[in-house]
């Protein structure tokens, strides 16, 4: 699975690559469109056995549908989801690149107390934090439970995450790879599926003309 940074200069243009195990569906959509989602959910459920299946398909595309469109509102890097033989959702993942033209990219120790912050939630008890050598860089690991605020502000539900900043050693930008799920008791499983992931994540930079760049960053 691929995806390539979009931004307008001076962002750095560079490619996302996940060798995914089977499970995950990527959900990256180019125009956010709901039509655009449906046409991608129509392709994903069409592959699906559904002898394996425990709900009907038109619940899978409508989960599908629904979660593209919600996984792609901020326009990330990519998006995708893992799903279980039987159709149920258990993941979502997003990858985002932060860079602010300018300004030095923020240590490992400055990143670490952004990855606990929330605009509708916040953590819960003690997180785990923890220093990762990824072969697409440095990162930091945080995982932690999450209280998220239900809609209309009504109550609030248990979620745990994990997010890996990552700092590519040829590039400027930050690369933040966010999983959530609600399926706490599911959670070794997910995290091990997270991890896997994220492991497998490759980021090269990409000359202005979409080509790979040299690794010191000049020109080909």
């Amino acid at each position: 699975m691929t995806a390539s940074s979009k931004g307008a200069p001076p962002a750095e243009i560079y490619e996302c690559v996940f060798e995914f195990q089977p499970g995950w569906i990527d959900l990256t959509l180019q125009e956010g469109t709901k039509a655009e989602a449906k046409a991608l959910a129509t392709e994903v459920v069409n592959r699906l056995n559904p002898l394996g299946l425990e709900i009907e398909k038109s619940a899978v595309f409508d989960d599908m549908v629904g979660r593209a469109v919600r996984l792609n509102d901020d326009v990330p890097v990519l998006a995708a989801a893992y799903y279980t033989e039987t159709g149920e959702a258990l993941a979502d993942l997003m990858v985002d690149g932060y860079r602010d033209e300018g300004v030095p990219r923020p240590s490992a120790e400055e990143v670490t107390p952004l990855l606990l912050e929330w605009g509708n939630a916040r953590v819960t008890g003690e997180p785990q934090i923890t220093r990762l050598d990824l072969p697409a860089g440095p990162a930091v690991r945080v995982q932690s439970m999450l209280e998220v605020k239900r809609r209309l502000g009504f109550g609030r539900k248990l979620t745990e995450y994990i997010r890996y900043a990552v700092f590519p050693p040829h590039l400027q930008t930050l690369i933040v790879v966010t999983v959530t799920w609600e399926k706490i008791a599911r959670t070794e499983e997910i995290t091990e599926l997270a991890d896997e992931a994220v492991r497998s994540m490759r980021i090269t930079p990409l000359s202005t003309g979409g080509s790979k760049a040299p690794a010191d960053g000049g020109a080909e």
